[in-house]
């Protein structure tokens, strides 16, 4: 039991090697997942923000949202690389060798949470040149980094899912886009009171708002235990759909 689990372990090392490779030479992957969430600080915070009347600063009110809006734009490179490894044969080729297959989706997953923390990381660092200024204190923070690892765990298993449900890897990278989308339709530009009929009620109760407002809580010092548990609830059940998922279609086309 414990000699799979290693190899399984020292399969999963080997994969993620080949997949930060793979993104290093994709410009798109680092152009989504690292410069456009940088752009849209600028865009939201330089030139949309004096236009929206949030009470607050508006850089503190918008690096919550932000900071899921760049999970969201990181995942789209995850999805292709799945349908990748599914419709070019490179997992066929692993059923000849002494390699477990489950390695290479846990791989895919945990390349998506290391770059998304880059991401997340660096776009903090621009926030605080904008004007960011939290008041979390270390165990806020330290709430933060854990909401954070959730959520990308969450989305990256459901994008993990969408790729190997793909039938190419175009229609894959299209099965991200509604992810990409979804911050918008949240709290995280305006606050959802302020939105028209139908976009209140959806922005309320979509699980895109209460991450973010379980962030904003804790980066301004003032967490609220209602919306931490009710983030932490749709990331641990996004996270079991999107892994059942993905082990279902991976067991069933591989």
């Amino acid at each position: 039991m414990m000699n799979g689990f290693s190899a399984t372990l020292a399969d999963s090392a080997t994969m993620l090697r080949r997949n930060f490779r793979h993104t290093m030479r994709n410009p798109l992957a680092l152009f989504n997942g690292i410069i456009m969430p940088m752009f849209l600080m600028f865009l939201m915070v330089y030139i949309f923000g004096d236009a929206f009347s949030v009470g607050v600063n508006y850089a503190d009110y918008a690096t919550p949202g932000l900071i899921l809006t760049a999970i969201c734009y990181g995942v789209g490179p995850t999805a292709i690389a799945v349908s990748s490894d599914m419709t070019t044969g490179f997992i066929n080729r692993l059923r000849v060798m002494d390699v477990s297959r489950a390695a290479v989706l846990n791989a895919h997953v945990i390349a998506t949470m290391l770059r998304s923390l880059v991401a997340i990381a660096l776009l903090i660092g621009v926030a605080l040149l904008m004007g960011f200024r939290p008041s979390a204190s270390f165990t806020e923070w330290l709430g933060v980094i854990g909401i954070v690892a959730l959520t990308v765990l969450a989305i990256g298993w459901l994008t993990v899912a969408f790729g190997l449900a793909a039938k190419s890897a175009e229609s894959a990278g299209l099965a991200a886009v509604p992810l990409m989308l979804l911050p918008f339709l949240s709290s995280a530009f305006v606050p959802a009171d302020k939105m028209g009929p139908g976009a209140r009620q959806f922005a309320e109760y979509q699980p895109f708002t209460s991450i973010i407002e379980t962030l904003r809580g804790l980066l301004t010092g003032a967490p609220s235990a209602g919306s931490a548990i009710t983030a932490i609830a749709w990331c641990v059940g996004i996270t079991l759909i999107g892994y059942l998922w993905a082990r279902a279609t991976f067991t069933k086309r591989a």
